[in-house]
């Protein structure tokens, strides 16, 4: 086991090809991709913490405290947390929920709980995408908002830009991001510029907020009125939304890159402008209404709109990016159906597409801007799905530095103790909006949540059907091999266990009666790593008469390419040739029935999800006039 001072995987920093390119370069490019939506949080996380579900008098000591709050916060969750502990447990240099589960679950397999913290890992992901949903639609919503502090009369035109900017937004999916990333740093840089001067112009008026800095103004609020300090916690986090990015992104850029352009840059950047709309209420408490906007003089409002627009726009092509990213790992993981994917970059590996995830997304986008009409009340949606993220990390961080990782119980147990506070205090204020829109995320989390966990069970209980009838392979090939004929060429039989014969080549013999000279059963192996190096990624075996069993492995990052790793192959017979070569996939159809297993909604469900998957020939990249595929019924 590792100790504290030793991650049980490599820095992110050493771990991935990406991260040959300079640390300057990884600095501006995590700056425009992982900062975006924290980076935005100063639109409007202030104006919500005195003017949201739960108002605060506009005075020195509620400004104060809810100040202090944001920056104990911020020093708490992302510096502490996230950049110092989360970060060092990378998945061979990979972070997020579904890395972070895989590395637990790999590692300390077989523990009595290992199957409820898998759950909570499935949670922690269906609750991300109810950030992802509300994130682009408050973020272009409150940069749009600032249109009314330049005219009040072009109020009415808000919600028509805003959906007008976030169509155009899901459009150009399709196309990549690859071009458009490259200005994504420059202008995400020049933003947190224009927040840091337009934060030190008016701490110079009255500089006295500085004193934010103690924490004594946070315990000062909560002594003062702990019932309205615990409410105003719910807005007060919207400062720390997107925390949970700087691990999620940590394969593109580094722990270190990620790190030092935070402590650097980012979190100084976001303070100055913090302090900068604390000092404007000191001086003009009316400026409540928008004090971002109205830290700005007024011949500068309408370029600061343009400036937080484009990157809102960031932000929201950030998360856009990271619901692609996770839908991948979910399917290669066995929780999601195949789905139709494209690569949007011939030299990015990481840059995909997925359509149906992408028109999902704008539709709960422009329902979430038409319903809620105001970024202010979207904000009651907002949050209660990050901090169940942030308090499930906890929990799995929890599992790893008492059980992987061998800490010092009582450092542990103070550090994850801490942690659990501070989460469960922000999840618990959250809670509180659930009326006010605080249902949305946890409906749509609820709703992802049973599209998952339906697919992962029925797809167990589907091979445990097929294993029922299955027969082991030196049993068939000692009873077929002498007794079929044989044919010239190569035939493949796709296989989803390695351990027995297929339906589709029993099938196949079934109704043809005959047999290649060299028949393989392939079985595609998805490991709980993000990548599998090319001399680990095949395991062959020699049954004799031309049978052999191949196992190909894959990370949960990667992409099969079966006829590339097979052509690849030495040790079963002659180099494989794509126009000798036939490809069996078996499908089945499925029938609902009232056998143990799941609910008989659900099983439909499944049967649905099956027969809409992506076909086999397409998710492996088989060629297309060398597939033959073999239908079967099958029970669960």
């Amino acid at each position: 086991m590792a100790s504290a001072a030793q991650p049980v995987a490599a820095s992110a920093g050493e771990s991935n090809q990406p991260h040959k390119h300079s640390l300057p370069a990884l600095m501006l490019g995590a700056i425009g991709v992982v900062y975006g939506d924290i980076g935005t949080s100063p639109l409007y996380a202030m104006k919500e913490s005195f003017i949201g579900p739960h108002p605060l008098e506009v005075d020195p000591l509620h400004i104060f405290g809810v100040l202090s709050l944001i920056f104990w916060s911020l020093m708490l969750i992302v510096t502490f947390k996230y950049v110092f502990i989360a970060m060092r447990a990378d998945n061979k240099g990979e972070g997020g929920s579904f890395a972070l589960l895989s590395l637990i679950a790999r590692n300390l397999e077989g523990r009595k709980w290992t199957g409820s913290l898998v759950l909570l890992g499935v949670l922690a992901t269906c609750l991300f995408y109810g950030d992802a949903m509300i994130t682009p639609a408050i973020s272009v919503l409150s940069a749009v908002e600032g249109l009314t502090i330049v005219e009040v009369r072009l109020q009415p035109l808000v919600i028509p830009i805003a959906i007008f900017i976030l169509i155009g937004l899901f459009l150009v999916q399709a196309r990549g991001t690859a071009r458009v990333g490259r200005i994504f740093g420059p202008i995400v840089l020049v933003y947190f510029a224009t927040l840091a001067v337009l934060g030190i112009v008016n701490i110079a008026a009255r500089p006295e907020i500085l004193g934010i800095l103690s924490p004594h103004w946070a315990v000062a609020f909560f002594g003062h009125d702990p019932a309205r300090a615990f409410l105003a916690m719910g807005s007060v986090f919207l400062a720390v939304t997107g925390a949970e990015t700087l691990y999620a992104d940590m394969g593109h850029f580094g722990r270190r890159a990620i790190g030092l352009s935070w402590l650097t840059l980012v979190y100084p950047c976001l303070m100055l402008n913090y302090m900068g709309q604390g000092a404007l209420l000191l001086e003009t408490p009316e400026a409540v209404a928008n004090p971002f906007y109205l830290m700005a003089p007024e011949w500068a409002r309408l370029p600061l709109v343009g400036i937080a627009t484009m990157a809102t726009i960031i932000a929201s092509q950030a998360v856009i990016s990271g619901a692609f990213s996770v839908t991948h790992q979910a399917v290669q993981l066995g929780f999601l159906p195949r789905l139709r994917t494209l690569h949007t970059s011939e030299k990015a590996a990481g840059q995909i597409y997925i359509p149906i995830v992408n028109w999902a997304l704008l539709a709960a986008v422009i329902l979430l801007v038409l319903g809620f009409q105001e970024s202010t009340r979207l904000a009651s949606a907002y949050g209660i799905a990050v901090t169940g993220t942030m308090l499930i990390t906890t929990i799995m961080l929890g599992f790893l530095v008492f059980g992987l990782w061998r800490w010092n119980r009582w450092l542990a147990g103070a550090t994850i103790g801490l942690f659990l506070l501070v989460d469960g205090a922000y999840f618990a204020s959250n809670i509180t909006k659930i009326p006010d829109g605080g249902w949305f995320p946890l409906v749509a989390a609820a709703a992802i949540f049973t599209v998952l966990t339906t697919w992962a069970t029925g797809r167990r209980l589907l091979r445990r059907r097929l294993e029922e009838s299955a027969m082991p392979l030196p049993v068939f090939i000692k009873s077929a091999a002498g007794t079929l004929h044989r044919v010239s060429g190569t035939s493949v039989f796709m296989s989803a266990t390695a351990t027995s014969i297929p339906s589709a080549l029993l099938h196949n013999i079934k109704h043809n009666q005959v047999l290649h000279e060299r028949v393989v059963i392939l079985t595609v192996d998805v490991q709980d790593v993000p990548e599998v190096a090319e001399a680990e990624r095949a395991q062959i075996e020699d049954f004799g008469e031309g049978f052999y069993r191949i196992v190909l492995r894959y990370g949960f990052m990667e992409e099969p390419d079966v006829p590339r790793a097979l052509a690849a192959l030495d040790g079963c017979g002659p180099r494989f040739e794509m126009m000798r070569t036939s490809f069996y996939l078996g499908r089945q159809k499925l029938i609902a029935s009232k056998r143990p297993g799941m609910a008989l909604w659900r099983e439909h469900l499944f049967g649905w999800m099956m027969k809409s998957s992506e076909s086999a020939m397409e998710f492996f990249k088989l060629p297309t006039n060398r597939v033959v595929e073999l239908g079967s019924q099958v029970e669960i």
